[in-house]
């Protein structure tokens, strides 16, 4: 692939470093944690690191409230640290990617500090303000994401600003050109560090719609959760206003501009609209705005090949010009392995599959740490919960804690002095370790050549070696549940990709002509005869087609 081009197909590991490895034994994973395992993530064939905000931040949201966009948080480490990461990245062949929260910065940030005080000072117009109504309620009637209505009253200035997630979170004001240059300013800085790209979060909330229109209601039968649960108000809106304003659009050029200025540099838009597949495929269009849309499209309860079929068929129809990156898993939502299970147990079968099925669509993949040990949502008391949405919405929706607890490293037989907290850490972590995440340590599975680590570092290598699943196109067969089946093609090329989503066995007729050297391209508990294609509970097949 070449240098501007390497994002094509590429695996995307997300760490988040609250819980990847803790190198000073203060119960928190930090950047020098991540280095300290570095050459294991170079094990699992990946091309690129994903980490999540590190920045200096009052940790309300875990990060995702940042107090100074240049600077790292003393949890995570310095600036020198990060220094040492790309370094030993790159020295791996391995690209860095970084989240940027644009959206929004931390009501701790000096840009907020400054504006609440007045509507004179010269950061007075850089947050979204607004009078209240006559009777002094908020200005219209726009949700947070996170519970509760999206406006927080400030008396200093006797007006209202907007929050679309906590109320820490104020939102900027990108009709500002001001407020635009100085977020721009702030990604430059990171691309001079030598970054080779940008996980933009939330990146369709960056506009709001100026003439604050209240969002219109949305009947009980449409409510549906993509990144929050349906019981949520926020639900029972079309979010028609608050977010996905055509004005992004220009953003998107100037992050693109930007971006343009230091080759082989990526962006990955966060989407979360209320026609998120449409969203990506606008954002991404014209090679002049993003180079790859990410939604909550497949980090679903649904699971069913009619629903994965219908989710990847409309998006290829619509984005006919940019490049879709897929995820199951990441650190807003239950882990996969336990999402997509049908009796909420870990089937290590499935997740083998699974991992298959993700790198062989069309576009990159982001795979969240973990998911390569097939750890499932672990089991996090209330007591010992740490995620303000958990706990503002607890029993029903549990947060995020869950699939955010710290990876396991080593088994409890170890001699290793940290142990007793899986390898993670010498102290109490931030999170308790799930019992049965030790069973499934790092240090468990590297030995057993059965494993759902080996299996994915094996799948991981072969997909390396065929560029038909890297860059090539996809076209779907009409198949029954619980077969999920499809061609990629380029050039010449064509590949059958198959997989059984199920604990049962399935049958599938092949009328394309299989070429017989190729039955065992690469198959898990899948056997071909003559046009008879038998695919065992959760297995998976790859075949050459004429």
């Amino acid at each position: 692939m070449t240098q501007q081009q390497w994002y094509k197909g590429a695996v995307i590991y997300q760490v988040y470093p609250r819980s990847f490895q803790d190198s000073n034994n203060d119960g928190i994973g930090d950047l020098k944690g991540i280095i300290n395992r570095i050459d294991y993530i170079k094990s699992l064939g990946v091309d690129a690191i994903w980490i999540s905000p590190f920045f200096k931040s009052p940790m309300k949201d875990f990060g995702y409230d940042i107090s100074d966009y240049r600077d790292i948080d003393p949890i995570f480490g310095d600036l020198n640290d990060f220094d040492a990461l790309i370094e030993q990245a790159h020295a791996r062949d391995i690209k860095i990617i970084i989240d940027q929260v644009l959206s929004h910065t931390s009501d701790q940030h000096q840009w907020f500090l400054d504006s609440r005080e007045n509507t004179t000072n010269d950061k007075s117009d850089w947050y979204v303000w607004a009078e209240s109504k006559e009777d002094g309620t908020a200005p219209n009637n726009w949700l947070s994401i996170f519970g509760g209505g999206a406006w927080q009253w400030e008396p200093r200035r006797g007006q209202y600003y907007l929050h679309n997630f906590f109320t820490e979170q104020p939102d900027l004001n990108f009709h500002n050109p001001d407020v635009r240059k100085a977020v721009l300013d702030n990604v430059e800085f990171w691309l001079k560090k030598g970054v080779d790209g940008f996980r933009l979060d939330a990146i369709n909330f960056c506009y709001h719609d100026a003439q604050l229109r209240d969002n219109p209601a949305k009947p009980k039968e449409k409510r549906q959760g993509r990144g929050f649960s349906e019981d949520n108000p926020y639900a029972f809106q079309y979010h028609y206003y608050n977010n996905t304003q055509p004005e992004n659009i220009e953003f998107m050029r100037d992050i693109r501009t930007l971006l343009n200025k230091y080759p082989g540099t990526v962006s990955l838009g966060e989407i979360s609209s209320e026609d998120s597949l449409a969203t990506m495929a606008e954002y991404t269009a014209g090679g002049d705005k993003l180079h790859m849309g990410y939604s909550f499209e497949l980090l679903t309860d649904d699971y069913s090949s009619e629903y994965i079929r219908n989710t990847v068929t409309t998006l290829e129809q619509r984005m006919t010009e940019g490049w879709p990156c897929w995820a199951f898993s990441n650190h807003d939502v239950e882990r996969v392995a336990s999402r997509w299970s049908e009796t909420g147990e870990v089937n290590p079968a499935q997740c083998k599959m699974l991992t298959a099925l993700l790198a062989s669509l069309r576009g990159s993949v982001c795979m969240y740490q973990g998911e390569e040990l097939g750890l499932g949502e672990a089991s996090v008391a209330f007591e010992d919960l740490q995620d303000p949405y958990g706990i503002t919405f607890w029993p029903n929706f549990k947060g995020r804690d869950g699939c955010r607890t710290p990876m396991p490293w080593e088994n409890l037989d170890s001699s290793h002095a940290n142990a007793h907290n899986a390898g993670f850490s010498e102290v109490k972590p931030w999170l308790p370790v799930d019992q049965q995440h030790r069973l499934q340590a790092v240090a468990e599975q590297e030995n057993d050549s059965n494993s759902i680590l080996n299996a994915y570092r094996e799948f991981m290598a072969w997909r390396k070696n065929q560029p038909v699943l890297l860059e090539g196109d996809i076209e779907f067969l009409q198949t029954e549940e619980p077969i999920l089946a499809f061609y990629r093609t380029r050039n010449d090329e064509k590949m059958l990709c198959v997989f059984n989503l199920s604990a049962s066995q399935a049958k599938l007729t092949i009328n394309a002509s299989v070429e017989n050297e190729h039955n065992d391209l690469y198959h898990h508990n899948a056997k071909l005869d003559n046009e008879t294609l038998t695919v065992e509970p959760f297995g998976c097949y790859y075949a050459h087609c004429s």
